[in-house]
């Protein structure tokens, strides 16, 4: 049975790197990319931690295993990660100062696990999670990852902007 949470120890965090390591470009073939998807940046347990700290990630576990992972990422984190510095710089432009918004920095689902309902199990988890502190959800997905894409407009997720940074076109979105 899969259960759905907030991350409370560090164990968690480290499956969550591994998840996240099989899912980078690096790991699969073009054929995997383009019809699994993948996942953008590779994050260190360090920040992993401090972000944590700030507001706990989402994860789906199985008995004792991280399956997926939603990583919430404050604004206070937007110098942290160079190929996220972009996004920020992309988010002042286009939503008020005074509007409160997590960015979710990352979601990634185990490849067993895909097509069972977890990748939106996870986002209503994040949003009830948030709400009220945190009314807005904003990512972005590399314009090339069209999976994920889909499967963020399939929840709910909008349009705010697109840019491109860094060689690469990205879909800035958001969910309310």
């Amino acid at each position: 049975m899969v259960i759905y949470k907030r991350t409370s120890e560090e164990d968690e965090l480290i499956q969550i790197l591994e998840l996240q390591r099989q899912n980078l470009p690096v790991s699969l073939s073009m054929e995997e990319k383009h019809r699994e998807g993948f996942v953008t940046v590779s994050h260190s347990l360090d920040l992993l931690k401090e972000m944590h700290k700030v507001c706990p990630h989402i994860i789906a576990k199985d008995k004792d295993t991280v399956i997926g992972y939603a990583l919430c990422m404050h604004p206070r984190f937007a110098g942290t990660v160079p190929v996220l510095k972009p996004m920020f710089r992309e988010i002042k432009k286009v939503v008020p100062e005074e509007q409160k918004y997590m960015v979710m920095g990352q979601i990634c689902v185990h490849k067993a696990y895909r097509k069972k309902g977890i990748f939106r199990k996870l986002y209503q988890t994040m949003k009830t999670a948030l709400f009220p502190d945190y009314p807005t959800i904003i990512t972005e997905v590399d314009t090339k990852n069209q999976r994920s894409l889909k499967a963020h407009y399939a929840v709910g997720f909008k349009d705010l902007k697109t840019y491109r940074s860094t060689n690469q076109e990205w879909q800035l979105i958001s969910i309310e």
